[in-house]
């Protein structure tokens, strides 16, 4: 029984896709001084997300499930 390279190459870009999801959600944060609300009171630090990276990191996370779940099942059916 062999495996299938379209498999390989399946499973290979669906862990590529992971570490770009990753990577771009890493990317997505940064802090931020808030000011005080009340005269006298000290800053504040907040995180914020940038919209679009969350949303590539969300697309790459779906493609990556979905080419690791095609990758899986062309390698069992091999």
């Amino acid at each position: 029984m062999r495996a299938r390279p379209g498999g390989i190459v399946q499973l290979a870009l669906a862990f590529a896709a992971t570490v770009g999801s990753v990577l771009s959600w890493m990317a997505s944060m940064s802090t931020v001084q808030v000011p005080p609300i009340i005269e006298g009171e000290p800053f504040t630090t907040s995180l914020v997300y940038s919209p679009p990276l969350l949303t590539l990191s969300l697309l790459l996370a779906t493609v990556a499930g979905v080419l690791a779940v095609l990758g899986v099942t062309r390698l069992r059916r091999g």
